[in-house]
């Protein structure tokens, strides 16, 4: 009530992006005031549901629901976002050296939609700020994904060494990286999707985690590529095979899309990838696609449209074990995430299930 009838109307009064580094700045902030991040949980912070824990990927989640790339692309806001009940986080797209990302502006509302269009172009402060930033954090209180991409600059032949810097310059501070190959901002970026690239790429990365996991002493860190939505079903499947046989742990399905389907607003026919509302049917019907190729072997990340608890639902019995939100905050606030996580306990109990677990791939069982 809060968000809708107040924080709303002043944000969506503001340019878009002016409005997401208040959040940022603000969130950053409140976690510095004593007290702050303790009040926030108790407004915001998710009951204990055991049906909903998830030990996935050598890490424990309270509950599936995350926090998807792009919000908190220079980890400023760990501790704030850790508050509003996300069971984890991604931080970035990160790239090695800082850069300012394209021209503005380049973040557009469709509201009518329920949908946001981007064209940021991984702006962001680089690895090392964000190893900084991380390293400065007491504790990560929740699971946090570091989200991985190439600089511009870099040519799509050398990419697998900007991924690999990221690796080793941030490897002590996130629980698990994230390959970003997906963006449709940075040219040519997609390409790596296919082809000899992606194998090659993968295998630096893991060659890199290797390194660091014997340089620190640890186990390495999981690590999971992002798909676009728009591939056809041969690309997918093509890109599938090569992300299983590359021994990578998992996929998060999917990127924003190239598609203007169903969209109304003017703003439609801004450049950039799209994301929210209309990306959900989609983005389900490659976490569906992904699961029935690998015989539901590799754990998958639902992300795109969820604004319901019904709709990560769907994701799960596509066949995702987790899933992830970030248009639905903007337009219906941090509420969203105890609304989900609350719906989607209420679901399963529905349905005659006695954990989140046995709901993973349903529709296909």
């Amino acid at each position: 009530m809060l968000y809708q009838y107040f924080a709303k109307p002043f944000f969506f009064r503001l340019d878009p992006e002016k409005a997401h580094h208040l959040v940022i700045d603000g969130l950053h902030q409140a976690s510095r005031v004593p007290g702050m991040t303790a009040l926030l949980r108790g407004m915001y912070g998710v009951p204990g549901y055991p049906e909903l824990s998830m030990d996935l990927l050598g890490l424990s989640f309270a509950h599936p629901v995350g926090l998807a790339a792009g919000l908190d692309k220079n980890a400023k806001s760990v501790e704030g976002f850790s508050s509003v009940g996300f069971g984890f986080m991604e931080v970035g797209t990160v790239t090695p050296l800082p850069q300012p990302g394209n021209e503005l502006p380049r973040l557009f509302r469709l509201p009518a939609d329920e949908a946001l269009i981007n064209r940021m172009g991984f702006n962001n402060d680089g690895a090392a700020a964000m190893a900084g930033r991380l390293g400065s954090l007491n504790a990560r209180p929740i699971p946090v994904f570091v989200n991985i991409g190439k600089n511009k600059a870099t040519p799509n032949e050398l990419a697998h060494e900007d991924y690999r810097r990221c690796v080793k310059e941030l490897f002590a501070y996130g629980d698990l990286f994230v390959v970003n190959i997906s963006s449709p901002n940075t040219p040519d970026l997609r390409a790596l999707q296919l082809g000899d690239e992606l194998k090659t790429l993968l295998q630096a990365v893991k060659e890199e985690m290797a390194v660091q996991a014997a340089k620190h002493g640890s186990a390495p860190k999981p690590v999971l590529v992002k798909l676009a939505p728009d591939m056809t079903p041969e690309q997918l499947a093509f890109s599938v095979d090569t992300i299983a046989a590359s021994g990578v742990e998992g996929i998060i399905a999917t990127n924003t899309t190239l598609s203007r389907d169903g969209l109304t607003h003017a703003n439609a026919s801004q450049a950039g990838g799209m994301s929210g509302r209309p990306l959900r049917e989609r983005s389900t019907e490659v976490v569906a696609a992904i699961y029935k190729q690998t015989g539901g072997k590799l754990p998958i990340i639902g992300s795109g449209g969820i604004f319901t608890a019904e709709d990560a639902y769907a994701k799960i019995r596509a066949g995702a074990s987790l899933v992830e939100i970030y248009t639905s905050m903007i337009y219906k606030g941090p509420g969203i995430v105890k609304e989900i996580a609350s719906g989607l306990r209420e679901l399963l109990l529905r349905d005659g299930h006695s954990h989140l677990r046995e709901a993973i791939g349903a529709d296909h069982h």
